[in-house]
């Protein structure tokens, strides 16, 4: 098993930055890649980044790029996502979340989800 404690949500202005972190526990030898995603009120979960294990791959959504950083920390099992720029619209609810076998964009790929950390962008 796999244990995901997301941080570093909170209220921000628009054009602010924020720093979202996850500490992974447990089996975290197993952990492949490593993502992020969110929900907005009223809205499906979407993917926001995901980071292979050595950092060399990393996707991003369109509504990341450009503004957002995914980032790991292996010897810390700690996964990042740099916020900047943020906007009304980032206001969501963003999950951390893991994957044993393969990295990707979808929810179905991710076998471990922490609880989620609230962002809030206030215009």
């Amino acid at each position: 098993q796999v244990q995901l404690v997301e941080s570093g949500g909170g209220l921000v202005q628009s054009g602010g930055s924020l720093r979202l972190s996850c500490a992974a526990s447990g089996r975290t030898s197993s952990i492949y890649a490593m993502g992020w995603f969110r929900q907005a009120p009223g809205k499906e979960r979407e993917f926001v980044a995901a980071i292979s294990p050595d950092g060399t791959i990393t996707p991003y959504a369109h509504i990341a790029k450009g503004r957002f950083t995914i980032s790991r920390d292996n010897a810390k099992d700690t996964v990042y996502l740099q916020m900047n720029s943020l906007k009304p619209g980032d206001t969501a609810v963003y999950y951390c979340a893991a994957a044993l076998g393969t990295i990707g964009a979808g929810e179905e790929l991710y076998n471990y989800w922490g609880q989620g950390t609230q962002v809030t962008v206030s215009s």
